[in-house]
């Protein structure tokens, strides 16, 4: 069953009709109604093009935010061999919201790191719906170390509303893991590669993605709060939330002129939830492609380059 999103409800509309029409057709073998519903098919096939040409801010907020759009394990089972994973952060506790371990990628050793923000109500709970706390920061630091002494390159999924805001991760220094995380990431003397596919939210999403190369897919969204919390302080309204999504400048296509992100990774018609399989080949592509450019950097090169990039973020969308 698909799920439309506010702004697909004509095209719920047309695929419906066609769907009952081929219902029609077979509980009555007698009805032809082949011809009719090609025609619904190749109507929903030009709206769909229309609809994601042109998309919002706000708009590309609820793709990327869409429940079928492919998660890090998805990417993972699909584009790594031999994971293992690791768990842990030998002091509290696994975080289930963070997955992470050693494995090739094209035959390549490398440690992959993402968010994973689960595919139903048991999974999403389980995972705590991609919000990470401490443990999973402080784990994910212990894959870096691991990373660091092995000279594996990382690979990091972004795809999290932002950390756990919880009082028990408050407690247990959840600023304090996500900065430390930061500053692990730009010290790694390591290729280190990250692509946002889903939504990049605040520091959470940052200490992640906190690499030589940063790739969005499409309609992906990265920024350091939702709209609906941006709306809520500024206009102390998060119905605003569709005028924060613009002047936030959270998608791909605005954050590449600004110079946030590297590359942007094309997703297929309709978004990557009508098509995974591609779309996770495109991420595929892209991180091999990026692995690629960084392979002959030294681990000095590497980590002055890092920081540099984050010093120029933002310069060259103001130079213009």
């Amino acid at each position: 069953m698909t799920n439309y999103l506010e702004f697909e409800k004509p095209l719920a509309e047309i695929e419906g009709k066609a769907e009952e029409l081929r219902a029609l057709a077979r509980s009555n073998k007698e009805m032809d109604v082949e011809k009719e519903a090609s025609q619904l098919d190749k109507k929903a096939e030009t709206l769909l093009k229309d609809l994601y040409k042109g998309l919002s801010a706000w708009q590309k907020c609820q793709v990327a935010r869409h429940p079928d759009r492919p998660h890090c394990k998805d990417y993972i089972e699909q584009l790594f061999t031999e994971y293992t994973p690791l768990a842990g952060d030998r002091n509290f506790a696994d975080d289930h919201a963070i997955m992470g371990g050693l494995a090739r990628f094209n035959d390549r050793p490398v440690i992959v790191i993402g968010q994973e923000k689960g595919h139903d109500t048991k999974t999403r709970i389980e995972r705590n719906f991609g919000m990470a706390r401490p443990e999973g920061y402080r784990k994910t630091i212990r894959l870096m170390d691991l990373a660091d002494r092995f000279g594996l390159p990382v690979v990091s999924l972004v795809d999290t509303p932002g950390a756990y805001p919880g009082k028990g991760a408050e407690e247990r220094g959840q600023s304090e893991a996500i900065a430390r995380t930061t500053e692990k990431s730009l010290a790694l003397k390591v290729p280190v590669v990250s692509v946002i596919i889903g939504e990049g939210g605040s520091g959470g999403a940052v200490a992640f993605a906190t690499a030589n190369r940063v790739a969005m897919l499409e309609h992906s969204i990265y920024s350091v709060i939702s709209p609906e919390g941006c709306a809520s302080i500024l206009w102390k309204d998060a119905e605003k939330m569709r005028e924060a999504a613009d002047a936030l400048r959270l998608t791909a296509q605005d954050l590449l002129k600004l110079g946030v992100i590297d590359r942007i990774i094309g997703e297929p018609t309709g978004g990557a939830q009508r098509d995974g399989k591609a779309a996770v080949e495109a991420v595929g592509k892209a991180i091999e492609a990026m692995l690629k450019e960084l392979a002959r950097k030294k681990p000095e090169a590497l980590v002055r380059d890092r920081r540099q990039k984050f010093l120029d973020m933002g310069t060259k969308g103001l130079a213009a």
